[in-house]
């Protein structure tokens, strides 16, 4: 485990070297967090073609390509098994660092701590997080439906939310992450959240009976970062990553060996995270197969149907195949067309240079990339040498491993990112890693014992199935989601 540990993040640059704006080392790429850092530097502005030296001088329509490689035929489900669960925590997870911020310019994140800082849950700033505070025993602001503690309301937490128009403001759930509104299994997390963060004050409060609000916020929410860290490494990147290897979140693993605990949010791992043909075709509920347009910022099935029934039916039902092509619901494909732009604006180097980096043989042919002779033609036409492949579509198309997710790319190159950071958070360094960081030993437990299944049932009423991966034989006798 040290080994895969050290070797992974080895291949991370830290300190951080390139940024959007600059392909030499600088002062600014280091000290300014407001850019996503790079692995490679872009493309230099006077290369004879857009990615380099190979390929066209003009690239392919993104809108095309999308539209002939990646759009989705007929859904294709993983064959590791993930699940709407898996694909709902992918969201939920990575978007307290992966804020890219536009509105400043390419290149720019709103999300400072560059870590895992469960910012999705407190906000990314003082104001918001003041604002989504009980302000008394270090608990966070809620409200009661059926008797079931929820997300207040954006009238209880005056805080912004991304909602459109059209929803309400006592339907509007005002959550850490301001986009979380859109989909009812991020708000899902959201609230399992809500109430761990609450549940941790209340043990805390009964072991430190003389703690003001502030200490049992302050450590109540490193409980929580460390118990997101603990499930993302065991269950959540064990089962993506498909290693036999059952990898272990143990800092202590590190401690006298060479290791910085800090950590920058690439853009290349930004673009590498667009999952989305993990989502399906619809969303079957309690038997209720749901469109798109029902269940966008629909924040009433959280409340009409309860944490128990949504977990259930996202268990159950499978996700989609990321790697391959041809697979990305046309309710996103925009966000592929985004991805592809935004990588042509900020010059990103081709995918075979990535390859290298990551110690990888680079492809010498698209009939080496795929397996597909469709899309190996399509390529040839579009880019005509195998060198100038882009980087966003490289990973989207490339092969899959035998009966895996991805192909060989995106597990080499995801998991040092991962990796360097969720082990580079402070807590995972020397001073941190004790029990009095953590309340006591009884803090400490919790983190150092935490999954996903205590997460759910220790927050609910029973206990229903949950995992990153559909049962092979779903609970009751129950289907998955045939109907997809």
């Amino acid at each position: 485990m040290r080994l895969v540990l050290t070797a992974r993040s080895n291949l991370i640059p830290s300190p951080p070297t390139y940024n959007s704006r600059y392909g030499y080392l600088s002062w600014e790429s280091y000290y300014n967090l407001s850019y996503y850092t790079r692995l490679l530097p872009p493309v230099p502005d006077d290369c004879p073609t857009p990615l380099g030296v190979k390929g066209p001088a003009q690239l392919p329509d993104p809108e095309l390509l999308v539209e002939r490689l990646l759009r989705r035929r007929s859904f294709r489900p993983d064959p590791q098994g993930s699940n709407l669960m898996f694909a709902f925590f992918a969201q939920h997870f990575t978007h307290q660092f992966f804020k890219t911020f536009n509105r400043m310019g390419l290149g720019f994140t709103k999300a400072l701590a560059h870590g895992v800082d469960a910012g999705h849950v407190y906000g990314d700033n003082l104001d918001r997080q003041q604002q989504l505070r009980l302000h008394k025993d270090g608990k966070l602001k809620y409200q009661v439906i059926n008797g079931e503690v929820y997300p207040p309301t954006v009238a209880q937490a005056p805080i912004r939310m991304s909602y459109p128009p059209s929803v309400a403001p006592q339907d509007q759930l005002a959550i850490g992450q301001e986009v979380f509104g859109l989909l009812p299994g991020l708000g899902l997390y959201a609230t399992l959240w809500l109430r761990e963060h609450n549940r941790v004050c209340g043990v805390l409060k009964a072991l430190h009976p003389v703690w003001d609000d502030e200490q049992l916020f302050q450590t109540a929410r490193l409980i929580v970062i460390g118990e997101t860290i603990r499930i993302v490494i065991e269950e959540y990147v064990q089962h993506l990553s498909g290693y036999l290897l059952q990898l272990k979140f143990d800092p202590p693993l590190l401690f006298g060996s060479p290791f910085q605990y800090s950590n920058r949010i690439a853009l290349e791992f930004s673009q590498l995270y667009h999952w989305h043909p993990l989502m399906p075709d619809g969303f079957l509920i309690g038997g209720e197969q749901l469109p798109y347009q029902h269940f966008l910022f629909n924040t009433s099935l959280l409340t009409t149907y309860g944490v128990e029934a949504l977990v259930e039916a996202f268990s159950l039902q499978p996700a989609g195949q990321v790697g391959g092509g041809h697979n990305i619901h046309p309710v996103v494909t925009q966000v592929a067309v985004g991805a592809i732009r935004e990588s042509r604006q900020l010059r990103v180097q081709p995918f075979n240079q990535y390859r290298k980096r990551f110690n990888l043989q680079p492809y010498t042919s698209f009939r080496h990339f795929t397996d597909s002779e469709e899309v190996a033609v399509a390529l040839e036409e579009m880019y005509g040498d195998i060198d100038a492949l882009e980087f966003y579509p490289g990973l989207m198309l490339e092969k899959t491993r035998p009966g895996a997710i991805f192909g060989e790319s995106m597990v080499e190159m995801g998991a040092p990112f991962s990796l360097k950071g969720l082990l580079g958070n402070p807590i995972c360094s020397p001073d941190y890693w004790k029990p009095s960081t953590f309340g006591g030993e009884a803090g400490f437990a919790i983190v150092k014992t935490a999954t996903l299944q205590k997460l759910v049932c220790q927050n609910t009423r029973t206990c229903p199935y949950v995992a990153f991966r559909v049962p092979q034989e779903p609970p009751g006798g129950a289907g998955g989601s045939d109907e997809l």
